[in-house]
């Protein structure tokens, strides 16, 4: 029974580490078993830079989740991000051997498993190939052709590569901490199983993830994930400026961002004056809210350009009828969501984890903070794409069964993630076997 499965999702951020338990319960909601968080000092822009404290903070979040949960955590599904991480349209075909057979679930797995030969920068890997349209026997936009009679078999593929040397460190962080990888996953894209909805993919949607070291962005449309990419600014930069504008230590600079900030300056108020103490002994430091506002306005308003350029970059600016998510810690800014239309020109809602949520030990994750470790337990009971459901069903003669691990773990398109263990094996410990 899928109840009876146990999933953790690991999420090594820039601000924090995450770690959350999760089943699903009988009404298919997921059950927040326990959670634990600490702070990350090894990780900037999701990349990780010291081991040693990623491996301690990972530890920590762990032991946090194993008390409140009493759960002995043992594999977990971890998210990937990063300026490192690239994504591209790539071109497949196979010619079958009759034409008189039907296309088979063998046909359309050994066309994806093609797409792991093609050719890629030096140093990168391939962490997802996603299907897009199939062609068969040249007539196109077919989404799903098992079943289908003809010889040549061609596909768009979206596929996502990543550094070698971030993967490595992500594994070495994670083994070192007594853990084993269940799956890796791009971070927008657990995002999105935790705060968009089947309805908003297929009419074409936006994600953008705010997080501490960097924004995410997937785009969706009739269902296939189509664009994915990653800025390289979140919330600390913002906090960053705010340290420098305001002449204030970093601890108060993030607390004025979360207490008092707001993203349009026009909306504080310009005679409400922060006061914050001084240093040593030092008169304290009075701070306007409307020039903390135009602090925050001026470099939220580069991300969401950014994030603009991406979506008419991807061709789809006038195929998203579902408009625009945001979420991620850096969703939670006041009046952000009016920023993000007045801009974009576009619908918006900022995304909470709450659809897939049932009742929980933890009220604190359904905040959009949480969205991806969130998505990172669903990702164990979810596939990414729903036709992988479909050709493991036909190919099964039946019911979809996952392995049940006392741990955690999940059958998450497994297919298009068969090759991502080998990639997170490497010569350490003579490379343990997963």
């Amino acid at each position: 029974m899928e109840n009876d499965k146990i999933v953790v999702g690991l999420d090594i951020g820039t601000t924090k580490i995450c770690a959350i338990v999760g089943r699903k319960n009988e009404f298919g909601k997921l059950e927040v078993l326990g959670m634990g968080k600490a702070e990350s000092d090894g990780v900037i822009r999701g990349i990780v830079t010291n081991i040693d404290k990623t491996v301690n903070a990972i530890e920590k979040a762990v032991r946090e989740a194993e008390d409140q949960s009493g759960i002995d955590i043992r594999v977990v599904n971890v998210g990937i991000a990063g300026q490192h991480i690239k994504s591209s349209i790539h071109h497949g075909s196979i010619t079958r051997s009759s034409n008189d057979d039907e296309i088979t679930i063998e046909d359309i797995n050994r066309l994806t498993n093609d797409m792991y030969r093609i050719v890629i920068p030096p140093g990168s890997q391939i962490i997802h190939v996603m299907p897009q349209d199939y062609t068969v026997d040249y007539e196109d936009g077919i989404k799903d052709p098992v079943g289908m009679s003809g010889v040549k078999l061609e596909a768009d593929f979206h596929v996502i590569t990543a550094q070698t040397n971030a993967i490595n460190n992500i594994n070495k962080c994670v083994r070192r901490a007594g853990l084993e990888i269940e799956n890796l996953i791009l971070e927008p894209l657990a995002s999105s199983i935790a705060v968009l909805s089947d309805e908003e993919k297929e009419a074409g949607i936006c994600l953008i993830d705010i997080g501490g070291g960097t924004t995410d962005i997937a785009i969706f449309h009739d269902n296939i994930i189509r664009h994915t990419a990653v800025i390289p600014f979140g919330g600390n930069i913002i906090t960053s400026d705010i340290k420098q504008g305001c002449m204030v230590m970093q601890h108060q600079a993030e607390l004025l961002k979360t207490k008092f900030g707001k993203a349009i300056g026009e909306e504080a108020s310009p005679n409400e004056i922060v006061s914050i103490p001084g240093i040593r002994n030092r008169a304290p430091k009075e701070i306007s809210v409307r020039n903390l506002a135009n602090i925050i306005e001026a470099r939220m308003e580069e991300i969401i350009e950014l994030a603009h350029t991406e979506i008419i970059t991807s061709g789809f600016e006038n195929r998203l009828a579902g408009g625009i998510v945001v979420t991620g810690g850096g969703s939670q800014l006041n009046s952000l969501k009016q920023l993000v239309e007045y801009m974009t020109g576009m619908d918006a809602r900022i995304g909470y984890p709450n659809e897939h949520l049932g009742k929980s030990k933890v009220d604190s994750v359904k905040s959009p903070m949480y969205a991806t470790s969130v998505g990172l337990v669903l990702s164990g009971f979810r596939a990414l794409d729903n036709r992988e459901d479909r050709y493991k069903a036909a190919q099964g003669g039946g019911k979809l069964t996952a392995k049940k691990k006392e741990t955690g773990g999940g059958d998450f398109f497994r297919s298009i993630l068969n090759k991502t263990k080998g990639l997170l094996i490497d010569d350490l410990d003579g490379g343990k076997d997963y």
